[in-house]
């Protein structure tokens, strides 16, 4: 079976489940939990994320929502104190890759562009309507007034799945569960 090499930065006591249960599946309470006043933000874009997802790596009974991770070393991210770096070797079919500039668009409510050039003649359409700010086509009412550059934009969406196009390689990926088997190395912060 085909593995890939990955990386996430998780608070420790995912690390104690992990070595407790064997498992570990982000719920509903962890987003809340870690985001606050934000989470109806990241709850909305995850669940449409794990909706699309889960169509790609069907999601295993008692999985919610996605564990994100890098897949380029040079991206990972630095564990903090009370957080972990764990390296995993997770079996490839598990995994949704995405391109991680293609989700920013997706995230900022903006055109997720197949390359390029069309993201250019996209940027020139804004332009001559006199739209300076794409977002407010999905977060406001003036996409009422636009409605078929809005449905351009949400039907743009899914893209975030497809094989990135030349000049997009933030490749990054998630996972529906954590599994202790997988974990090659722990790497803890340090007090700053």
């Amino acid at each position: 079976m085909e593995t890939v090499t990955a990386w996430t930065r998780q608070h420790e006591t995912v690390w104690h489940q992990l070595e407790k249960t064997g498992v570990y599946r982000v719920r509903e309470e962890n987003i809340r939990e870690k985001n606050g006043p934000i989470s109806e933000y990241y709850l909305e874009m995850y669940r449409w994320y794990a909706r699309e997802a889960s169509a790609r790596v069907p999601r295993p009974a008692g999985a919610e929502y996605p564990i994100w991770l890098f897949l380029d070393e040079t991206a990972r991210l630095t564990p903090l104190e009370g957080s972990v770096q764990l390296t995993l070797e997770i079996p490839a079919d598990q995994l949704v890759i995405t391109d991680s500039e293609r989700w920013g668009y997706r995230i900022n409510y903006m055109y997720v562009p197949r390359d390029r050039e069309d993201l250019r003649r996209h940027n020139e359409e804004l332009e001559t309507l006199g739209i300076g700010n794409e977002t407010a086509l999905v977060m406001t009412s003036l996409g009422n007034h636009y409605p078929l550059m809005k449905q351009k934009i949400l039907r743009s969406w899914p893209r975030v799945f497809e094989e990135p196009p030349e000049g997009f390689t933030a490749r990054q990926a998630t996972v529906w569960e954590l599994r202790r088997e997988w974990v090659r190395d722990v790497e803890y912060g340090q007090p700053v």
